[in-house]
């Protein structure tokens, strides 16, 4: 990115000075001579060679003061070397995810509504990575693929309403649909994957899918992929609530948690990565920050400035025009009187 400054601008101050010097030159009394038939000598050339020469000489010191000014070319020059993670995230949508065990200020707020606005926070701060998104609840199913369009990813997550898929809760199905996304954006390379994890976000047991939690489990280790895993909800008694026809809320029944603690600690410990309780809003957040840190990449950058100085750009014409005005006089008349 190229811009000019001024380096010494005050100088500039001057520039008021010179229609002041012009007024004053204006108003000097000329000295009078009474010549016999000097009408006969006047020449109309005289006025305009005045004039062009106050031009000149004007124009110059305009020039010469910018000059003064040190007008500077800068020129800001930026080499960096940035590299960014591939993140998964797979997040449960299962029926439990609207129990209303969270609150938010006075009111209660069910799961999904506490994890939501994290999540969307976590896409947002991770603005150097691709992360894609998994939903599942009794089957597994791809939101989006690894992208760097994060504000597009936004939406799609925006829109997501727990009840969307069959009943059920698949973790195993989700770290493997996960762990086969992150395979195809390797783009055909081989060996252990780097630079890569993912985050299981759930709130109750595996007891759906294909796919087995420890079978999800090995997988993922086989291939160097960590897996962060937060248990959402409070453990014991919560309430549920209960929809009519149209999906308004008319009463409310106990139900127990049945988040597996256990499995998840393990898939954590097995892989390299680590297990979160989120019990509140607050405790989800500081799990997302926790593992931002964990993952956060270094890149290193470099950023220098190159300055020019054009300030004889200026003066050189500047003094060219001064010097054009103090040659560019009436020659004097031959002669004499009679």
């Amino acid at each position: 990115m190229t811009h000019w400054i001024l380096q010494d601008p005050y100088w500039l101050l001057l520039l008021a000075a010179l229609p002041l010097v012009a007024w004053l030159r204006s108003r000097r009394t000329p000295v009078l001579l009474m010549i016999p038939f000097a009408s006969s000598w006047y020449r109309s050339g005289i006025r305009s060679s005045r004039s062009g020469s106050a031009i000149l000489a004007y124009l110059g010191a305009c020039l010469l003061i910018i000059a003064l000014a040190r007008p500077q070319q800068i020129e800001e020059q930026h080499e960096s070397q940035q590299s960014g993670y591939d993140i998964i995230m797979a997040i449960d949508l299962s029926g439990s995810m609207k129990a209303e065990d969270y609150r938010r200020g006075s009111s209660y707020i069910n799961r999904w509504q506490a994890v939501k606005p994290v999540i969307e926070a976590f896409i947002r701060e991770r603005s150097s990575d691709r992360i894609g998104l998994v939903v599942f609840a009794g089957r597994a199913y791809t939101l989006s693929p690894l992208t760097f369009d994060h504000d597009w990813l936004q939406r799609q997550t925006d829109r997501l309403e727990v009840g969307l898929l069959e009943e059920g809760t698949a973790i195993g199905d989700g770290v493997g649909v996960a762990l086969t996304r992150l395979e195809q954006g390797r783009k055909g390379r081989t060996g252990p994957r780097q630079g890569a994890f993912v985050i299981v976000l759930t709130d109750g047991a595996n007891n759906q899918g294909k796919l087995d939690p420890v079978e999800a489990t090995k997988l993922a280790k086989s291939r160097g992929i960590p897996i962060y895993t937060i248990g959402a909800g409070k453990d014991g008694i919560t309430r549920m609530p209960v929809a009519d026809s149209s999906g308004r809320t008319v009463a409310y029944r106990r139900v127990v948690s049945d988040l597996d603690e256990p499995t998840l600690m393990k898939m954590a410990e097995e892989t390299g990565g680590r297990y979160f309780r989120a019990t509140d809003p607050e405790t989800t957040e500081s799990a997302f920050r926790a593992i931002d840190r964990a993952e956060k990449i270094e890149f290193s950058a470099q950023s220098y400035v190159v300055t020019s100085e054009i300030f004889g750009w200026f003066a050189l014409p500047g003094s060219l025009f001064l010097a054009f005005a103090g040659t560019h006089r009436t020659p004097k008349r031959k002669g004499g009187l009679r």
